[in-house]
């Protein structure tokens, strides 16, 4: 496959709802059978050779230890616990009242009792209607499934490659359910205090000083793919540093600015891999010299911190 095929909002809007609603329900699954990590790193999937995995969850609750991979490839659900009994179900045609249903019952069917808290959508237009009532949610096209998954692997390596660049803290690279987007952060290691108001998930999310990275398929606010990038919190003019390639623009977000790079837009530049590259490096250092983070002490380049590489032969 091409690097970075077309992937325009409006061919498959119908399957990603769907396709959201489906790992926001898994994705509640694995809030509530695994040990929480800070920024909530537990709760986002990681990206698989064939889809998207919870990774291994349970043991500390009285549960078995079991992962939940949504396969891309033969479009399935599956379960599976660590003594390796197995139990999945096919994606296409199926609604998320009918996901919910079945996915609840391959964790019955091995054992794995899961109460989850809210089964609801999570920040979504429906979000007063349980998954257990949602039919309207039901197209599934294994065809553009599959080229999401794709991008998302792609997508997934260039921020890799991002990531080695920097030496300090940085989250992995992972899916967040609730946006549907792929991500990867770094942290100056600044501890920021919270406004008692503020909810506790945005509390434990930004408790430190951090620029994010990533990607998402687009929804209501921009219609379109696109990469993207913050400063948490934005320091004062942001917005007046230019960003790379020129296509790239800030984006008025809330009170502060996002760096957006369109997909389409990376697509068309004679190497669009370097391109969102120089957008990720450009927007890392507008927001990380602005708020006074050592930008040379953190850096790392070709992924590598030990100053005697390379090693002298034995």
């Amino acid at each position: 496959m091409e690097l970075f095929p077309p992937m325009p909002l409006t061919e498959w809007q119908d399957t990603k709802e769907t396709l959201h609603r489906f790992t926001q329900v898994v994705g509640k699954i694995r809030l509530a059978a695994s040990v929480r990590r800070n920024h909530w790193w537990n709760v986002p999937f990681h990206l698989t050779g064939r889809g998207l995995t919870t990774r291994p969850m349970g043991q500390v609750d009285g549960n078995p230890v079991f992962t939940i991979d949504f396969d891309f490839v033969d479009h399935r659900l599956v379960v599976t616990t660590a003594d390796g009994r197995t139990a999945s179900f096919p994606l296409v045609g199926r609604s998320v009242a009918s996901f919910h249903r079945r996915t609840l019952e391959a964790l019955a069917a091995l054992d794995i009792r899961v109460e989850l808290a809210n089964p609801r959508p999570y920040r979504l237009p429906d979000t007063d209607r349980p998954f257990a009532e949602d039919v309207e949610h039901a197209a599934y096209d294994p065809v553009w499934a599959n080229r999401a998954w794709q991008v998302l692997n792609q997508v997934g390596l260039v921020l890799e490659e991002f990531a080695a660049r920097f030496s300090g803290k940085v989250s992995p690279v992972h899916l967040f359910w609730h946006s549907f987007d792929l991500a990867h952060t770094r942290f100056s290691g600044q501890h920021l205090d919270q406004p008692a108001q503020v909810d506790p998930v945005t509390r434990e999310a930004y408790s430190r000083e951090l620029v994010s990275f990533g990607f998402w398929f687009g929804d209501a606010a921009l219609g379109e793919a696109a990469f993207y990038s913050y400063t948490a919190p934005e320091p004062a003019h942001l917005a007046d540093d230019p960003l790379e390639p020129a296509t790239a623009r800030w984006t008025e977000l809330g009170d502060g600015h996002l760096a957006v790079l369109r997909y389409e837009a990376a697509r068309a530049e004679p190497d669009p891999r370097a391109a969102v590259l120089a957008f990720y490096e450009s927007a890392y250092r507008a927001g990380a010299g602005r708020a006074g983070w050592d930008v040379d002490r953190l850096a790392c380049p070709g992924g590598i911190t030990d100053p005697r590489w390379p090693a002298p032969p034995r």
